[in-house]
Parts: structure tokens; sequence; C-alpha cells
């Protein structure tokens, strides 16, 4: 089985919200179909028919989030010493060399990623170009609109 990279940050994450479905909305569902079962003919009952379908996907993502945290490897980025280079969980300051704008992102994990918080997936275009760079360097990433280069202001642990 491969492991997945996970922040201590995603790790934790993904326990909260693997708590919330069994203690929140796992107990809610099954309410839900109670109660659409105690409504009498369930062939045409569209309460208990979401309510089942919602129940199906609830199982399923507590078996995903479950899986995942048992294949987790969890990285925490404050202890990392990769001697200014980028890998996993690192920060970096890009500074875009035709515009010249200035953007910072981290390396997380798929199930971390929220661009509008910075936060890239550590298996996207621009950080499979970026792991292995050091201040000074040159990323090329193959975007939609074409070739863009971004030079490495500064890397980061945090």
């Amino acid at each position: 089985m491969t492991t997945i990279p996970l922040t201590k940050r995603g790790a934790e994450k993904l326990k909260e919200e693997l708590h919330r479905l069994k203690t929140v909305d796992r107990p809610w569902v099954i309410n839900a179909i109670a109660e659409a079962r105690a409504q009498g003919d369930l062939s045409e009952n569209a309460e208990y028919e979401a309510a089942k379908d919602r129940q199906g996907f609830i199982e399923g993502r507590i078996q995903e989030v479950e899986g995942k945290l048992s294949a987790a490897q969890v990285i925490d980025p404050s202890t990392l010493d990769a001697g200014g280079r980028v890998v996993f969980g690192a920060t970096i300051e890009l500074e875009d060399e035709e515009s010249g704008d200035k953007v910072t992102y981290q390396i997380v994990g798929e199930d971390e990623a929220d661009l509008k918080l910075g936060l890239i997936n550590v298996s996207s275009p621009i950080a499979r170009a970026l792991i292995g760079k050091e201040e000074g360097d040159t990323a090329e990433v193959q975007a939609p609109g074409g070739v863009r280069r971004y030079e490495v202001v500064s890397v980061s642990y945090l």
C-alpha cells in the first residue's frame, strides 16, 4: 500500500472530519431514516430514499478518510531540514518572471490543497516543477496559457 503524504495540519483536519462524520452526521442520518420509516410505505417515500443515499455517502466517506489516515505519512514542515530545497511541506515564495508578481505557496497533500489559501497539491504541475529547486532557481511550469517561468525567492519550513 502506498503512503499518502499529509502535513500535521492536514492530518488533524481529516481526524476532525472523521470525528464529525461518526458523532454527528451518522447519528443524524440514522434518525432521519427512522423518521422516514415511521411514515409508512417505503416504496414511495422520497425522504427515506434521500436519507438512505445520504447514509451511503457518509459511510463511504468514513471508509475513505479512515483509509487515508491509515496510509498517511504525517510530515511536520517545521521539523524539516532540507537545506533550502523545495520539498513536501515547504513554503515557497515565487516571482513570476514575466509579470513580476509574487506569490507564496505551501506544498501539501491532495486533501489539504486550497489554492485560495496558497496550499498546492504535491502532484500539481507547479509543485512538481518546484520540488528540488533552491532559492534563486527558476522553475518552468506548463500552464494552460503556455509555459510560465517562476524564480524561487525564498524557501521556508513553517
